[in-house]
């Protein structure tokens, strides 16, 4: 049944098993005073609820590129880049090198999914259940779920520690992950509308920012010092590292475009998401490589960041221009607000995947929720920080991997990339979506090539031992082929939907 048929409200009288409605029509549950003034105030209330084709009407396209560029032009983007020196021992251009070229790889899968939204109208975890099923996209929200708190804890720490930095000491790292996850909170409560205008916004401090702090240290970054040579073992470990910042984004990047017209040319979208995460990713990592490098050569910054506080480093940076230098310290460790704003966005649309019956609350207390167990996190593993970052980067490109071959796959080898052959009618009814055994038996068995080639500092398989940490690859093309011959016997069934 082709997309321009799908009305949500016949559609959940014809069939119990469909749950489809506007929320915006008070279909679902009734208003109370305080809900209505919410919507009123332009808070978004929509879950997981498909957006019907009349409701897409956005033909403001650019957005999704600020939401993507804000969200990844802030401190966390910085950080990953100095992994290189710092965790691999990696040379100044075999950083760079590995960040441009990993980055404009991988890249490509969520900028390749976020032109389903425009289309289909779902969130990606609802538009994974036409491949992974109605049980089995659990399993990957569950995985969506883990890796958006891991992004927001860590974005937490490193918004918390720079605005200690800029206090002297005064404000603590706790009171500053308090501070950072008040901000971002009231931002993804507020919803789609607020979300897009406060990305749309917050990038232009923290270029000043960035711009300030290359000019200050610049003379600094002309002649880093040389480097030991590359192993090639060190460079596909560091690559799984940046490949699995990146590729975590596939798994949500509709969630961004559902509002647009379905008219709208895939190319435009796919190429506002692949700018709006390429430009700020890289060039930021590969400052934050560049500023590590040289870190040991100047004292002030050496000292700043000490034991990895990369807010002290950056304080330090920007010190020479006094109180404005501080000021500007400020709005980078309010730049990971943007990044966890939509993260914590998109776990709601995760969480009511993983429980259904959770979309009958409407989405921003789920925010509440993700909030009230990051913030503890946060502070407990605070002082941890690299150790966490390097651990968390490399094991979420694996998952993040497996499930863009499923998706990807399913559209384009089993659908032959016919948006029509989505019968939106049973988005919600597990009785007529695939049974998932496909998708998730070709994960696991892709596992069986994935565990021996991980490389992590808790467990190096037979295989990265010689190669390096080669799991996100192989999860991708393991996936892909197995997914194929079982997705094949799983039709004979149960027929497409």
């Amino acid at each position: 049944m082709s997309q321009e048929k799908f009305d949500p409200v016949a559609d959940s009288e014809r069939d119990a098993g469909s749950l489809v409605g506007d929320l915006h029509n008070h279909q679902l549950f009734a208003k109370t005073r305080w809900r209505q003034q919410l919507l009123k105030w332009g808070v978004e209330e929509r879950g997981i609820v498909p957006v019907a084709p009349e409701d897409r009407t956005d033909r403001h396209y650019s957005k999704v590129f600020f939401v993507f560029f804000s969200a990844n032009f802030n401190i966390l983007s910085f950080s990953a880049g100095t992994l290189g020196p710092i965790a691999y021992g990696l040379g100044l251009r075999d950083t760079c090198l590995v960040i441009l070229f990993i980055n404009l790889l991988t890249n490509i899968p969520p900028a390749y999914l976020a032109t389903f939204g425009p289309r289909l109208g779902l969130r990606q975890m609802c538009q994974a259940r036409y491949s992974f099923g109605y049980f089995g996209v659990i399993i990957m929200s569950i995985l969506g779920m883990a890796t958006g708190m891991g992004y927001n804890i860590l974005n937490c720490i490193l918004g918390g520690q720079t605005l200690s930095s800029v206090s002297n000491g005064n404000l603590t790292w706790t009171v500053g992950i308090v501070i950072i996850a008040i901000i971002s909170l009231f931002v993804s409560f507020c919803g789609y509308k607020v979300l897009v205008w406060y990305e749309r916004l917050m990038w232009i401090p923290v270029l000043v920012a960035y711009v300030v702090a290359a000019g200050l240290g610049g003379k600094h970054l002309i002649n880093p010092p040389p480097a030991e040579p590359a192993t090639a073992a060190a460079i596909l470990s560091f690559a799984s590292v940046i490949a699995g910042f990146v590729i975590s984004y596939a798994p949500i990047s509709s969630d961004y475009t559902l509002y647009y017209t379905p008219d709208v040319p895939a190319w435009k979208v796919f190429t506002y998401t692949y700018l709006g995460l390429n430009v700020p990713i890289i060039l930021l990592q590969c400052l934050g490589a560049s500023f590590t490098v040289a870190a040991s050569a100047v004292p002030a910054w050496n000292d700043g960041y000490n034991n990895g506080n990369v807010g002290g480093l950056l304080e330090a940076i920007l010190s020479p221009v006094g109180n404005f230098g501080k000021f500007l310290t400020v709005m980078l460790a309010l730049s990971a607000t943007g990044n966890i704003a939509i993260t914590l966005y998109s776990f709601c649309m995760s969480f009511q995947v993983f429980i259904p019956q959770a979309m009958y609350v409407p989405r921003y207390f789920f925010s509440v929720l993700a909030i009230a167990i990051i913030i503890p996190l946060s502070i407990v593993g605070q002082h941890k920080f690299y150790d966490a970052l390097s651990n968390f980067l490399g094991l979420i490109g694996y998952w993040s991997s497996a499930f863009c071959a499923v998706v990807i796959v399913e559209h384009l080898v089993i659908r032959r990339g016919d948006f029509a052959l989505y019968d939106l009618r049973y988005w919600n009814d597990y009785r007529r979506l695939p049974l998932g055994l496909a998708a998730i038996g070709a994960c696991l068995l892709a596992c069986g090539l994935i565990v021996p080639s991980m490389d992590q500092v808790w467990f190096i398989g037979p295989f990265a031992k010689t190669t390096g940490d080669i799991g996100f690859e192989l999860a991708f093309v393991a996936t892909a082929l197995f997914y194929v011959p079982l997705r094949l016997v799983e039709l004979r069934f149960r027929r497409l939907v």
